[in-house]
């Protein structure tokens, strides 16, 4: 799918419409320190075995992806609902 560099849409901040950036979201590196990762290899240690079950295979062929909206009059980044699709394009 393609979509187009740049859209029309409301701005929560302007409280207007305004032209708006679209970048794809890409998550940040995970810390293996964060408290999350800490517990859960705590809870995966020893005896008894997963907590939760190992993931063996995938059942999904696409990934949901998420749109980042930056307002170009006060840059003001507003993320987008997620949607599932194999390929998204961003064309001038």
């Amino acid at each position: 799918m393609k979509i187009g560099k740049e859209t029309n849409r409301h701005c929560p901040k302007c409280n207007k419409h305004t032209v708006n950036v679209i970048s794809i979201y890409k998550a940040g590196k995970q810390r293996g320190s964060s408290l999350g990762a800490r517990t859960h290899e705590k809870d995966r240690k020893g005896y008894g075995g997963q907590k939760f079950p190992e993931l063996k295979r995938t059942a999904k062929t696409t990934k949901k992806i998420t749109l980042r909206y930056k307002c170009k009059e006060c840059s003001k980044v507003v993320m987008g609902r997620g949607f599932r699709l194999r390929k998204l394009e961003i064309v001038a």
